[in-house]
């Protein structure tokens, strides 16, 4: 089928493909790998979110296809695949930061202070308050 300039839908068509190409690669070359980088601290909570996404998503399926019910079909699949893709990349991420975990790219406050050395220090502070006067 030819290209036919002017016909309404062939614009919306190009707009869409090239958006989509947009979306997929900014979420994968940002989430999956922030998420393998940092995969110490976000690991235990990261698949909840997928999951919750991935239930969000199923949301707006459905409504798509209410609203386009004779396309439910290439509606579903893309929404199937595109989902099984996240978990696996995610998935991957998970696996993957956790066994080779190198430089995270975000910072978190010190943690190795046990619970006891944190008393200590907030006694030392107590009595050097209640010495000064």
């Amino acid at each position: 089928m030819a290209l036919a300039l002017g016909t309404g839908s062939n614009g919306i068509a190009f707009l869409v493909s090239a958006g989509i190409v947009y979306e997929i690669i900014a979420k994968d070359v940002s989430s999956p790998q922030t998420a393998e980088l940092n995969a110490k601290k976000r690991a235990p909570t990261l698949m909840k979110w997928v999951h919750i996404g991935q239930l969000e998503s199923a949301a707006f399926i459905a409504i798509a296809c209410y609203f386009e019910p004779k396309q439910w079909k290439p509606i579903v699949i893309g929404g199937i695949l595109a989902g099984a893709i996240t978990e696996l990349e995610y998935q991957h991420a998970k696996k993957s930061g956790l066994a080779n975990p190198g430089p995270p790219t975000e910072e978190y406050p010190a943690e190795t202070q046990s619970t006891i050395d944190q008393a200590a220090i907030g006694g030392t502070t107590a009595a050097l308050v209640s010495s000064a006067f």
